[in-house]
């Protein structure tokens, strides 16, 4: 674990307040704290590839609703014609 310069000034103020042990054992917990609490908020993010495999659903979940879409209007406008025909014959003869 690499220690940086902000957790030594806060090992040397402790040292001088509460000793060296208990310094290094608060220093130890808060660096667990940490880590916990970063581990937890990384299982939320989103990764690059993570968003790519979801955009890749999305878009093809898309072009399926799409074609499906262009099908019923094709098919309904065919149903429509054919409807009116019938009227057309109906009321024409």
């Amino acid at each position: 674990m690499a220690v940086v310069v902000p957790e030594i000034k806060l090992y040397e103020l402790l040292r001088a307040k509460i000793g060296e042990r208990e310094a290094e054992a608060f220093i130890h917990i808060l660096e667990t704290k940490v880590e916990n609490k970063f581990q937890e908020k990384t299982s939320v993010f989103a990764t690059k590839e993570d968003l790519a495999r979801v955009e890749g659903s999305l878009l093809t979940t898309i072009s399926e609703t799409k074609v499906d879409i262009i099908k019923w209007v094709i098919g309904t406008n065919i149903a429509l014609f054919a409807l009116f025909l019938t009227c057309l014959k109906f009321f024409f003869h």
